[in-house]
């Protein structure tokens, strides 16, 4: 394994600024605290700052050479709201609040690599550090975009990368094409004519539509996709009723849908509102359908994921570098990756060995209260930002 030398010299010191900001986490849109660390750093570092694009996002900026061409290396800031079972001294101290994700990691590895960057400058461009809010939720991506992010700095690729639990430590995945899903919500609302439950024939009764509608999604799924095509609908909730003696007057849907393309979206998003309408409509009660398309898909363009596949083999070695296996899970790193081309890549994190005395009972998964990041991939992770970013700007390269 190569990684840099010096950025292994700091990594102890790194994985404290890590610990922090998990001990300390903010949710979406509310980093300031951890915004006002990564601009300390960076400051510290020579480094200029511009912030507040998407309300607290900071992007860092490392010029090299005289060459205009540039790219960008993203890290997410924030937290999740869920309540962490860790017990361990760095764990979250805001009750309701926790870093569940890695994004604490995330933020560190490319805080060391913007330490290298900034005092070798081994590259002929610009290199800007994306510090991204709001990723679990909020779209921060989106709202980077919204305020100038690619008009205020111009760059020809933007680079992600998620720490990845189950993969081996020592490991990275990319992979081209898709490789996260878009993420969509639905709600769905049934209205009836409530009445006694023993006297079902002078009401509308909600729920047995409800119960048809739900099996007759799936038929979505089997009868109209192609066969070779992915997609997931999920109804997650199903609320109606308040005593057992009442039919209820309505009752409401509401679940997600992931897609891997954007026609398979469109497809399943008209044929939800066909069926709901139309199911409805079969029983004689009212439908209101609201559909709602949060993040696209994931999708990494081809150059740039080979390009990414060269710089971690040059690290970690070919057989170290994984098949980046599509998941259902959504990343807004999307919008980027729709304005730019690039790559969003996976590091191992480990099976959870890692986790000091004091962690909670659960594994080391993503979104679980028993997660925490693995320090030792500070020093890996940073390093492949750098090697990336040295090989990118070298002279006679993606232009």
């Amino acid at each position: 394994m190569k990684v840099v030398d010096s950025i292994v010299a700091q990594a102890a010191t790194l994985a404290a600024v890590r610990r922090d900001i998990h001990a300390y986490p903010e949710l979406g849109f509310e980093e300031v605290r951890t915004a006002d660390l990564v601009a300390q750093k960076l400051t510290e570092w020579g480094i200029p700052v511009h912030r507040g694009l998407g309300t607290t996002g900071v992007v860092g900026i490392v010029k090299g050479g005289s060459s205009s061409r540039a790219i960008g290396l993203r890290a997410d800031m924030d937290a999740l709201p869920m309540q962490e079972f860790n017990t361990f001294a760095h764990a979250s101290q805001h009750a309701g609040k926790m870093h569940a994700c890695g994004h604490d990691g995330h933020v560190a590895m490319l805080l060391a690599a913007a330490q290298y960057l900034a005092s070798n400058r081994n590259f002929d461009g610009t290199v800007y550090l994306i510090f991204q809010p709001a990723e679990e939720k909020g779209g921060g991506a989106r709202e980077m975009m919204r305020d100038g992010l690619f008009e205020k700095f111009p760059m020809q690729a933007v680079y992600g990368m998620h720490n990845w639990p189950g993969m081996p430590a020592g490991s990275f995945a990319v992979s081209p094409g898709p490789v996260m899903a878009s993420s969509n919500e639905f709600k769905i609302t049934i209205r009836g004519k409530g009445g006694h439950a023993a006297l079902p024939h002078n009401g509308l009764d909600p729920v047995p539509v409800a119960c048809q509608m739900v099996q007759a999604f799936q038929t979505i799924i089997s009868r109209n996709m192609k066969p070779i095509d992915a997609g997931v609908i999920s109804v997650t909730m199903i609320h109606a009723g308040e005593a057992t003696n009442v039919i209820p007057d309505s009752c409401e849907l509401q679940g997600t849908v992931r897609t891997f393309t954007m026609e398979v979206l469109d497809l399943i998003e008209q044929r939800m509102k066909g069926v709901a309408e139309h199911t409805c409509a079969a029983f004689g009660v009212e439908c209101e359908f609201e559909f709602v398309r949060k993040y696209p898909p994931t999708i990494n363009a081809a150059p740039e994921a080979a390009f990414a596949r060269q710089v971690m083999a040059g690290i970690v070695g070919q057989d170290n570098v994984l098949v980046q296996e599509p998941t259902m899970g959504a990343e807004d790193f999307a919008f980027m990756l729709q304005a730019k081309p690039g790559a969003y890549c996976f590091i191992g994190n480990g099976e959870g060995s890692h986790r000091e005395i004091g962690h909670g009972g659960g594994p080391c998964m993503l979104h679980n209260p028993s997660y925490d990041f693995n320090d030792a991939l500070i020093p890996l992770g940073a390093s492949y930002w750098v090697r990336l970013a040295e090989a990118w700007l070298a002279p006679d390269v993606l232009t």
